[in-house]
């Protein structure tokens, strides 16, 4: 069934399915999704939520990931994701875009845009990666405010609280934030650009609930799998970036081949065909839909 037949709709909200999801004894595992294509994908590799991530989504508008992005551009993504693969989301909602009542109105619209969870760092406007240097963080009282409003605007939408403090106050600062974004109603907590196995088991003894990782390439953290994270105590962990990575490293080969070669002939065997591109987005089926339209049929390659 295509998402214009109602795909979907019987589904119970997004947020209570993330919440089962992650009371599931074994980690769930969250790859990013950057657009609609990408997160068809990884649903066809087997996965049962995905993650919108702030900086891979601003990087592909051609931004930095300094806050800059507007909340409509990550609603269009987040409606984007959510309706061409009906799998709950874990969106990244930066610092709330405000202060309470933004961080409010984030919660309904990314509520109406499909997501399951949206998570709120503890960080200063303008923000940065929680991977950089010098970053500047709000009081834990303001934060854990901030934490308290999302959780009271919700219908079913859970609230991640992220914490910012390892790199700036040390672990037990992180973990103190955390214990009281838990008390102010945060269902996961996630501490960002932790730096070792020491920290991330640390972290997780000392902080009650759901926990979350962050398992970005080119940062602080050590690469784990999975399965390790979960032996640290950890609940969810997220691949943010790494879809928009790798698709830009794609493209990047390929626009340096046409250039110097006039082509991209020998890219071809490196390149998703159009049968299985059709495939992955329902093609027929929605062609199918029109009776006007007369069904398609995908030409032979030259030489087949």
């Amino acid at each position: 069934m295509t998402w214009l037949e109602g795909s979907g709709h019987d589904l119970e909200p997004a947020g209570i399915r993330l919440k089962k999801l992650i009371e599931r004894p074994q980690i769930l595992g969250v790859p990013g999704a950057h657009n609609g294509l990408a997160g068809m994908l990884a649903k066809k590799a087997g996965f049962e939520a995905l993650y919108i991530s702030g900086g891979a989504v601003t990087a592909t508008l051609g931004l930095p990931d300094l806050g800059v992005m507007t909340l409509e551009e990550l609603c269009f993504v987040t409606r984007m994701v959510s309706r061409s693969t009906d799998l709950p989301l874990i969106v990244d909602g930066d610092t709330g875009y405000g202060e309470a009542l933004n961080a409010m109105r984030v919660v309904k619209e990314l509520e109406r845009a499909g997501a399951g969870a949206v998570h709120i760092e503890d960080q200063v406007l303008p923000k940065k990666c929680g991977h950089l240097n010098d970053k500047r963080l709000v009081s834990p009282e303001d934060a854990a405010a901030k934490i308290a409003a999302a959780v009271r605007a919700r219908s079913h939408l859970r609230i991640i609280a992220r914490t910012d403090a390892a790199g700036v106050e040390g672990l037990e600062g992180a973990i103190f934030r955390a214990k009281l974004y838990v008390e102010a109603g945060a269902d996961v907590v996630f501490p960002d650009a932790l730096a070792s196995e020491d920290d991330f088991r640390t972290f997780a003894k000392a902080v009650p609930g759901p926990k979350m990782a962050n398992m970005t390439e080119f940062g602080r953290t050590p690469y784990f799998t999975d399965k390790q994270f979960e032996d640290m105590g950890y609940s969810i962990v997220i691949w943010p970036a790494t879809s928009m990575r790798v698709a830009a490293s794609a493209m990047k080969e390929l626009y340096i081949h046409i250039k110097k070669n006039g082509g991209a002939e020998a890219l071809i065997p490196k390149m998703t065909s159009r049968a299985d591109l059709y495939d992955t987005i329902g093609y027929y089926d929605y062609e199918a839909l029109d009776q006007t339209i007369a069904g398609s049929v995908v030409p032979e390659a030259p030489g087949e």
